[in-house]
């Protein structure tokens, strides 16, 4: 398991305890990440709306999505690649978006509802997905790629995390002191990290910085605003065994207009994970089962994710540094973890307690966590060595920028007399594809440079 370079690519000579083991750990490697992204959101929806989210976008759903959503993609993708399905971060700035809606239906909404509207996004983004999957089928991944260039995904991607900016500096501010603790380990994990360490510095994080507010709440310190650093009064009200709180979608044409463009930067996401899984692994998944499979897989636990009330659902960068580590291939010990993550996701004690994480280290976190995915766009485009001598790559990038920072409350307009709102994010990613199109000198070429392609998501 630990001692030797030579790959295992079937766990089961390894014995029953060590692949538990081995899928408990690729668990934990998922496990900061993917529950960070419904406390996130749900600190997004309290500063909007006053209040917390009681169903839709708990930590106990999230779970029990990635867990199903991993094991739904495993039967698409034949059993074959072993790939874990976590929270996507890159729907955040959707999900405040809804938060912040206040005309139309959304004037004086409840939280659950405006999540719900936000989750039936979710689900026609995940649609995307098989939509993509069933074209490139047809025609093949390099026609469809050239729609898609680094020029256009890689701007688009830094839009994401610079929108999402003024939410961290919100959180953090509640109390600079955790929140710079927080901040500090993961840099500190991520450069010096040995490691399982290496691969876990938000998980790290949010522990250490935890036990700090532990600490300073039992010495009786508060905020600088008087308010209690730790409450737990909902540990105390939770069961040991329950049912996840989850909470069937609705639809409306303007969160669907907010959610469902992001999943132009989250299958670009998919792409990059697919390539580095299969270079880590020494198998080319993008050709058997092949990327239209995989594809499929993620975006029916994505619209399963939306229907049940969960966040979008993705593969993880995680994932890859853990094969890597580990050595071990097997797609069983990803199923096993997937288990795991659906067998905590019944303890709604665990979701209590998780559930007490103070805004400020969410803050912390969120420093790291927003500025790593703009520097992913960035390196989008340099390790895709996009030209940005070429006037027409300056233009396209400039005019996302433009769109995707200046429209901040969006486009709203009337149709057949329904108010319809068009996100900056939607309205970035349109007007690069356009551009893109219409614009003469695409160069880019999908699978020419494989280092680029590799790296042409938003991991975590």
């Amino acid at each position: 398991m630990g001692n030797s370079n030579e790959a295992i690519r079937d766990a089961r000579k390894l014995g029953i305890p060590k692949m538990l083991i081995l899928g408990l750990q690729h668990m934990f490697a998922m496990f900061g990440a993917t529950i960070l992204v419904p406390i996130l959101v749900n600190s997004y929806f309290k500063q909007a709306c006053g209040e917390d989210l009681t169903r839709g976008l708990t930590v106990s759903v999230t779970l029990f999505c990635a867990g199903f959503g991993t094991l739904l993609f495993h039967v698409c993708a034949k059993m074959k690649v072993p790939a874990f399905l976590g929270s996507s971060f890159a729907f955040l700035g959707g999900f405040s978006t809804v938060a912040n809606l206040s005309n139309g239906i959304y004037k004086g909404m409840n939280v659950n509802d405006k999540a719900a509207y936000a989750c039936g996004g979710v689900v026609i983004a995940g649609l995307f997905y098989l939509v993509l999957a069933l074209i490139i089928r047809l025609v093949g991944v390099k026609r469809v790629m050239r729609f898609l260039p680094p020029v256009v995904t890689g701007p688009v991607i830094i839009c994401i995390g610079l929108s999402l900016a003024g939410s961290a500096i919100n959180n953090a501010s509640t109390n600079w002191f955790l929140a710079l603790i927080a901040l500090a380990v993961i840099i500190i994990f991520n450069i010096w990290g040995k490691g399982m360490f290496k691969i876990i510095p938000i998980l790290m994080g949010v522990v250490i910085a935890y036990a700090a507010a532990l600490i300073m709440n039992a010495c009786g310190m508060t905020n600088p605003d008087g308010s209690a650093i730790l409450n737990f009064a909902s540990i105390s009200a939770s069961g040991w065994v329950g049912l996840p709180p989850f909470q069937i979608c609705k639809f409306d044409v303007t969160a669907i207009l907010v959610m469902a463009p992001i999943a132009i930067a989250t299958m670009m996401e998919h792409v990059g994970d697919m390539s580095a899984i299969s270079a880590t692994v020494g198998e080319n998944y993008l050709a058997d089962p092949g990327l239209h499979r995989t594809l499929m897989g993620d975006g029916l636990a994505t619209s399963l994710a939306g229907l049940i009330g969960g966040p979008a659902n993705t593969t993880y960068g995680e994932n890859t540094g853990v094969l890597e580590l580990s050595k071990v291939y097997d797609p069983k010990v990803i199923r096993i973890a997937a288990v795991f993550a659906v067998i905590i996701s019944f303890i709604p004690k665990v979701s209590a307690v998780i559930s007490t994480m103070p805004a400020s280290i969410i803050g912390g976190v969120s420093f790291m966590l927003y500025g790593m995915i703009s520097a992913i766009g960035v390196r989008n485009v340099v390790e895709n060595e996009v030209d940005l001598t070429k006037s027409r790559n300056l233009i396209i990038a400039g005019v996302i920028f433009v769109c995707g920072l200046g429209f901040s409350s969006g486009i709203t307009f009337t149709v057949a007399g329904a108010s319809i709102t068009l996100t900056a994010l939607a309205i970035a990613a349109i007007a690069g594809i356009l551009l893109n199109i219409i614009l003469p000198g695409n160069d880019y070429e999908f699978g020419v440079n494989e280092k680029g392609d590799e790296n042409r998501g938003i991991h975590q």
